[in-house]
């Protein structure tokens, strides 16, 4: 019978880069549709973008900063949860240790700069 659960041990999967430090990305596989979850770090303030087809849900775990949403500041700190809606213009500022549940999963090619230009057609960071 096949399994109906998933585990990950978000510390011990590799980190890839993103526009905003590293992400360990947890849930990325071909039978999910629903969610996936990364522990992100921020290392560098992240370029305003937005998505068109997902919605995350930031949790933060450590630091303090701020969001920048569709023009308005949100103070960060330790278990402040953000949900941020399909075309939001956002940012995070700061050095935070965050958990993002983006849904559906994360797909690169639904990331978008301010001005719309698909962020995978930028240089990498």
């Amino acid at each position: 019978m096949e399994k109906r659960y998933a585990v990950a041990q978000l510390d011990e999967l590799s980190p890839v880069p993103c526009p905003c430090g590293q992400a360990r990305r947890a849930f990325a596989e071909p039978w999910n549709s629903l969610a996936t979850v990364h522990l992100t770090e921020i290392s560098r303030d992240s370029r305003p973008h937005f998505h068109k087809a997902m919605t995350e849900i930031y949790v933060v775990l450590e630091g303090e900063g701020h969001l920048e949403a569709d023009g308005e500041i949100i103070p960060l700190k330790p278990l402040t949860t953000v949900m941020i809606r399909p075309g939001c213009q956002h940012r995070a500022v700061g050095q935070l240790k965050i958990l993002n549940i983006p849904m559906p999963p994360f797909d690169p090619t639904d990331e978008f700069e301010a001005d719309g230009t698909p962020s995978l057609l930028r240089p990498s960071e």
